[in-house]
């Protein structure tokens, strides 16, 4: 039968040596190069913790000469520092093993229904499962890490009744509420225009342009970017918002202004046109003709002052209008 050829690192805390040398001949039979290290009493066992070993698991009997039951798991508990624990023992008391599980321990295995097969299933086991939740509590710890320290306001929220569960710190000071007071909220309150509490849930877009409303009664413009995620074993959604009131002014700024000037363009090709049409034909016609029966030079130049003064009109509005889009 081939072996696991993966280095195995355990501790034995057993103070029978008929109970070892069995437990012994198990991990040697499915382990090609475990690296085992016994203890005979608690005290033993907390000298081997606290030094520099490193194990994979440990494997623990109930009745040390020391501490034996819910204290000596406690107590080993404390040592393991996350290191899976499998408690081995010859008592068959069903509550108790449903305690200890509670308590933190991997598994609980009966010594009379131990056989090689057994014990090192459970060892695999318990060592990916404590991989995996290690991974886990890494994955949390750099999620809150970067919702918490994000300089942009984050709020995480039930999918279902859209109640927020989680707020980080440039939420708080951006909006004004402290974090008790946001989680007596529903995001239909921050909405504007949304806070009637009967309304219901709203449709959170992935992405979307809308209209805040701050604790001091201020209405913000926001560009809202929604994720799904789960959170506390529940659906929600994370909500990472960009005050972007500002930039919107701007913007609205810049289109005014294109508009005016767009308005200038107009006048200077349609409204410039009609009197300097006239101040080139009047010019034109005195060329041509002079003096006539119906018209004397007085005439022409009245007709040509009339023309100029439009124009000099037309020339003042656009000014006027110039200004109006640049100030300075």
């Amino acid at each position: 039968m081939q072996k696991d050829r993966k280095l195995y690192r355990i501790l034995v805390i057993e103070d029978n040596p008929g109970d070892y040398f069995l437990v012994e001949d198990y991990l040697l039979e499915k382990m090609a190069v475990p690296h085992i290290i016994q203890a005979g009493n608690f005290a033993e066992a907390e000298m081997v913790l606290e030094s520099d070993e490193v194990f994979d698991v440990i494997l623990l009997d109930l009745s040390l000469p020391d501490k034996s039951g819910e204290e000596l798991i406690l107590e080993i508990m404390k040592k393991a520092s996350g290191i899976p624990v499998i408690v081995l023992t010859g008592f068959t008391d069903m509550s108790f093993s449903v305690k200890s599980l509670s308590l933190g321990v991997s598994d609980y295995l009966l010594k009379d229904d131990l056989n090689a097969q057994v014990l090192f299933k459970s060892i695999v086991y318990s060592k990916e499962r404590t991989s995996f939740i290690s991974e886990l509590k890494l994955s949390e710890k750099r999620y809150r890490e970067l919702f918490h320290l994000s300089p942009q306001p984050m709020f995480v929220c039930d999918k279902e009744t859209q109640m927020f569960l989680d707020i980080n710190e440039a939420a708080v000071k951006h909006y004004g509420y402290d974090e008790k007071e946001f989680k007596r909220l529903y995001f239909r309150n921050i909405l504007y225009g949304k806070d009637d509490l009967n309304e219901g849930v709203l449709d959170l877009k992935s992405e979307a342009i809308t209209k805040h409303l701050l604790k001091n009664g201020k209405v913000i413009d926001v560009d809202m970017r929604t994720s799904e995620l789960i959170f506390q074993n529940k659906p929600a959604y994370l909500l990472l918002v960009t005050d972007i009131t500002e930039r919107k002014k701007y913007i609205d700024a810049i289109e005014l202004q294109n508009k005016k000037l767009k308005e200038i363009a107009w006048i200077q090709s349609h409204v410039v046109r009609s009197p300097l049409a006239k101040l080139m034909s009047l010019i034109e016609l005195y060329d041509i003709i002079g003096e006539d029966e119906d018209m004397s030079a007085a005439d022409y130049r009245k007709h040509i002052l009339d023309a100029a003064n439009e124009l000099d009109d037309v020339i003042k509005d656009i000014s006027e209008k110039t200004r109006a889009v640049n100030p300075d």
